[in-house]
Protein backbone atom coordinates (compact mmCIF):
# COMPACT_ATOMS: atom_id res chain seq x y z
CA UNK A 1 0.00 0.00 0.00
CA UNK A 2 1.09 3.56 -0.65
CA UNK A 3 0.75 6.14 2.15
CA UNK A 4 0.73 9.83 1.17
CA UNK A 5 0.46 12.73 3.63
CA UNK A 6 -1.81 15.27 1.94
CA UNK A 7 -4.21 18.14 2.47
CA UNK A 8 -7.77 17.78 1.16
CA UNK A 9 -10.19 20.63 0.49
CA UNK A 10 -13.43 20.56 2.51
CA UNK A 11 -15.06 23.00 0.15
CA UNK A 12 -15.17 26.62 -0.88
CA UNK A 13 -14.28 28.98 1.95
CA UNK A 14 -13.34 26.21 4.38
CA UNK A 15 -9.94 25.18 5.67
CA UNK A 16 -8.21 22.14 4.18
CA UNK A 17 -7.93 18.92 6.17
CA UNK A 18 -4.55 17.21 6.64
CA UNK A 19 -4.27 13.44 6.74
CA UNK A 20 -3.13 10.26 5.01
CA UNK A 21 -4.41 9.02 1.69
CA UNK A 22 -3.82 5.28 1.56
CA UNK A 23 -4.01 3.49 -1.80
CA UNK A 24 -3.98 -0.30 -2.01
CA UNK A 25 -5.19 -2.77 -4.63
CA UNK A 26 -6.99 -0.06 -6.60
CA UNK A 27 -8.85 1.25 -3.52
CA UNK A 28 -8.22 4.51 -1.68
CA UNK A 29 -9.16 5.70 1.81
CA UNK A 30 -8.46 9.03 3.53
CA UNK A 31 -7.69 9.21 7.27
CA UNK A 32 -8.11 12.80 8.52
CA UNK A 33 -5.59 13.98 11.11
CA UNK A 34 -8.30 14.43 13.73
CA UNK A 35 -5.92 14.35 16.68
CA UNK A 36 -6.59 12.35 19.81
CA UNK A 37 -7.88 12.77 23.34
CA UNK A 38 -6.32 11.99 26.65
CA UNK A 39 -8.95 12.91 29.20
CA UNK A 40 -10.67 16.09 28.08
CA UNK A 41 -7.69 17.47 26.12
CA UNK A 42 -7.57 17.29 22.32
CA UNK A 43 -3.98 16.98 21.12
CA UNK A 44 -2.25 17.11 17.70
CA UNK A 45 -5.39 17.85 15.63
CA UNK A 46 -4.28 18.63 12.07
CA UNK A 47 -0.84 17.09 12.54
CA UNK A 48 -1.67 13.51 13.56
CA UNK A 49 -4.35 11.10 14.63
CA UNK A 50 -5.35 7.63 15.62
CA UNK A 51 -8.06 5.21 14.55
CA UNK A 52 -9.42 2.15 16.32
CA UNK A 53 -9.95 -1.22 14.73
CA UNK A 54 -12.74 -3.49 15.95
CA UNK A 55 -10.21 -6.06 17.21
CA UNK A 56 -9.27 -6.28 20.89
CA UNK A 57 -5.72 -7.42 21.58
CA UNK A 58 -4.75 -10.47 23.54
CA UNK A 59 -8.22 -10.97 24.98
CA UNK A 60 -7.88 -7.85 27.12
CA UNK A 61 -10.98 -5.65 27.20
CA UNK A 62 -8.95 -2.53 28.05
CA UNK A 63 -7.08 -2.48 24.74
CA UNK A 64 -7.51 -2.80 20.99
CA UNK A 65 -5.53 -2.75 17.77
CA UNK A 66 -5.33 0.63 16.11
CA UNK A 67 -3.54 2.99 13.77
CA UNK A 68 -1.49 5.92 15.09
CA UNK A 69 0.11 8.47 12.77
CA UNK A 70 1.74 11.84 12.26
CA UNK A 71 2.93 13.58 9.10
CA UNK A 72 6.24 11.73 9.32
CA UNK A 73 5.18 8.20 10.33
CA UNK A 74 2.34 5.70 10.67
CA UNK A 75 2.12 2.61 12.84
CA UNK A 76 -0.36 -0.15 13.58
CA UNK A 77 -0.17 -1.23 17.19
CA UNK A 78 -1.98 -2.05 20.41
CA UNK A 79 -3.38 0.83 22.46
CA UNK A 80 -5.30 1.25 25.68
CA UNK A 81 -8.91 2.29 25.13
CA UNK A 82 -8.65 5.29 27.43
CA UNK A 83 -6.69 6.95 24.60
CA UNK A 84 -9.27 8.80 22.51
CA UNK A 85 -8.76 7.61 18.95
CA UNK A 86 -11.29 8.14 16.16
CA UNK A 87 -13.34 5.47 14.43
CA UNK A 88 -13.89 5.10 10.69
CA UNK A 89 -17.26 3.40 10.08
CA UNK A 90 -17.31 1.32 6.92
CA UNK A 91 -20.41 0.01 5.19
CA UNK A 92 -19.98 -3.42 3.64
CA UNK A 93 -21.54 -3.72 0.18
CA UNK A 94 -23.44 -6.98 -0.19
Amino acid sequence: CQWSWTSVSKGKGQENVNGYKVSCNGNTIFFPAAGGRLGSELDYAGSGGGYWSSSPYGGYSEGAHGLDFSASSHEVGDYFRYVGHSIRPVLENK
